[in-house]
């Protein structure tokens, strides 16, 4: 489990910012727990490390994020949650690629582009 779990993240943190930077309300405590972006997401690791087409699970697990980090808390809890889980991880390009796909695969538009570089502090709703 938790090399599935490391698996998600490692691309994860590209995609954490995919959900991090989508939303509306105005709140100053996040909502979005690291138990549930996993959830989210877990459905999404075959694509990001295989490439190919998301799931509709894969998919669904993005829209259903998407929609809960709703206010910059959450979407900056999901980033650090992403990447305290990915740190030390080794990932690729075509993962990264992969994984700043997911969002226009899925439907989702998002106004930032995937960086696994991003610093969770500077998102915004």
């Amino acid at each position: 489990m938790a090399s599935n779990l490391i698996t998600i993240l490692k691309l994860g943190l590209t995609v954490t910012f995919l959900y991090a930077v989508i939303g509306g309300g105005v709140t100053t405590e996040a909502v979005v727990s690291c138990n549930q972006v996993i959830t989210n997401l877990r459905p999404c690791v075959s694509y990001v490390t295989g490439g190919g087409y998301p799931s509709s699970n894969c998919c669904s697990g993005v829209k259903q994020l998407s929609t809960a980090a709703r206010t910059t808390p959450d979407r900056q809890a999901v980033c650090r949650c992403l990447k305290s889980l990915v740190n030390g991880v080794k990932y690729n390009g075509q993962n990264v690629a992969n994984a700043a796909a997911l969002p226009t695969k899925c439907g989702v538009t998002l106004p930032y582009s995937i960086n696994p570089n991003v610093d969770c502090n500077t998102i915004k709703m």
